[in-house]
């Protein structure tokens, strides 16, 4: 009998934007930072990457966009704990105008009747 299938391969893995994917020196590469870098943002809790068996960091892309965005901000002049909590609010910001829109829908359920 052959060995299962897991329900993900290894190439639907890598499409995961929250799968860890990147080594710490191979994410600095890609946003163009230092490791010291995404230590800082890590102990900042912008992103807190997870951790290989042997405890290395992990980095998601989901996480190196958000990670990228504060360098951006720091490359610009900003302190690395006040490009932190920029990045915080903007994503928080975003989520509550998501949730606005979506509450603005009309549902099936109101037959298309908005009440104000």
């Amino acid at each position: 009998m052959p060995p299962e299938t897991p329900p993900h391969t290894t190439s639907d893995r890598f499409d995961d934007d929250d799968y860890p994917a990147y080594t710490m020196g191979r994410a600095a590469e890609m946003i163009g930072a230092t490791p010291g870098f995404l230590r800082a943002v890590g102990e900042a809790r912008l992103i807190t990457p997870l951790r290989s068996e042997g405890g290395h960091r992990r980095y998601s892309r989901y996480q190196l966009r958000i990670a990228a965005r504060a360098r951006e901000l720091v490359d610009s002049g900003t302190p690395i704990d006040a490009a932190c909590r920029i990045v915080i609010l903007e994503d928080q910001l975003e989520e509550a105008l998501r949730i606005n829109e979506d509450l603005r829908r009309p549902t099936a359920d109101s037959g298309g009747a908005v009440s104000s």
